[in-house]
């Protein structure tokens, strides 16, 4: 028996995304609005109520209506919002994180999609805290660059007609909505610097962090990084290579995660590459309905 998805925002580029992975599926069945009613509270609660799970593709403000619309009904939420990613009752949707987090998604009714960036710092960073190589008190900074889809259809519309510039840094105020869920998931109490960027290539990230080893081996964090992940089936730790591309998983639910560095000169960068639309939204997404669902973790991946 076909399980019903209601994707609520499917229109957005995240939610096109998932419909592409899921329309083809003989395991899943499409619940649907008409066009015209995409925004009509009764329609999608009348949606809601037809599906087992709604994938909520929609800005903040705009999601937490939709929980608050869904009320009363028995239907499992996932949220790719920023609204629910550090709040209680809901499950964090990075499988990768620990046992607990993929127990907590398959079982759970409520789950929150990571953000992109976040999905890259915190696989970087939470198992060498888990490892006691990165305390939680650590001064870090987070450095990455994004695909111009991670802004959403306005930034996306500049890039499109040309006035776009080729690369730009934001979000220097360090206020990136996903610090808090950064800090909460990665266990880390003092606040990262952050400083995010985008370039002119539509998909595609990679995450950096930057550290002093003070002690610390090359070898010790690779080692942790590959023990926690061994077995993972969407994230894999490689050798460090000379140069690393944003892009070059685009279209996949893969992360790549490496350490690059020299012991002799006492400095090391933790290096994450995913697609900001495949393993940080729509992807991720798709997986974690996988393991609500009980299908194949990689079903539509």
């Amino acid at each position: 028996m076909a399980h019903k998805v209601f994707i609520d925002g499917e229109a957005g580029t995240t939610g096109l995304q998932i419909r592409e992975r899921l329309q083809d599926r003989s395991d899943v069945t499409l619940v649907q609005v008409d066009a015209a009613r995409r925004k009509d509270p009764a329609a999608r609660r009348e949606a809601m109520e037809a599906a087992d799970v709604a994938i909520l593709c929609l800005p903040d403000a705009a999601a937490r209506e939709a929980v608050a619309l869904a009320e009363g009904l028995p239907v499992r939420i996932i949220d790719a919002s920023t609204a629910h990613r550090v709040a209680d009752g809901w499950a964090y949707g990075f499988p990768e994180l620990n046992t607990a987090a993929r127990e907590a998604v398959t079982s759970a009714r409520l789950v929150a999609n990571p953000g992109c960036y976040a999905t890259g710092a915190i696989a970087l960073a939470a198992p060498l805290v888990n490892a006691g190589l990165i305390a939680g008190d650590e001064p870090l900074s987070i450095n990455a660059v994004s695909g111009y889809t991670g802004g959403g259809k306005e930034l996306i519309a500049e890039y499109d007609n040309g006035t776009a510039p080729d690369f730009f840094v934001y979000g220097l105020a360090q206020a990136h909505k996903h610090l808090p869920e950064v800090m909460h998931h990665a266990r880390l109490s003092a606040r990262p610097v952050f400083a995010p960027s985008v370039g002119r290539f539509a998909q595609g990230m990679a995450v950096q962090i930057p550290l002093q080893l003070n002690g610390r081996r090359i070898a010790d964090l690779r080692d942790a990084l590959a023990a926690h992940y061994d077995g993972a089936r969407f994230v894999q730790v490689v050798d460090a290579a000379p140069r690393v591309v944003p892009t070059t998983l685009n279209g996949t639910n893969l992360m790549e995660l490496s350490v690059h560095g020299s012991d002799d000169n006492g400095v090391a960068v933790l290096v994450a590459v995913l697609d900001n639309l495949g393993k940080g939204a729509s992807g991720a997404a798709v997986q974690n309905l996988n393991l609500m669902i009980g299908a194949d973790e990689a079903a539509g991946l």
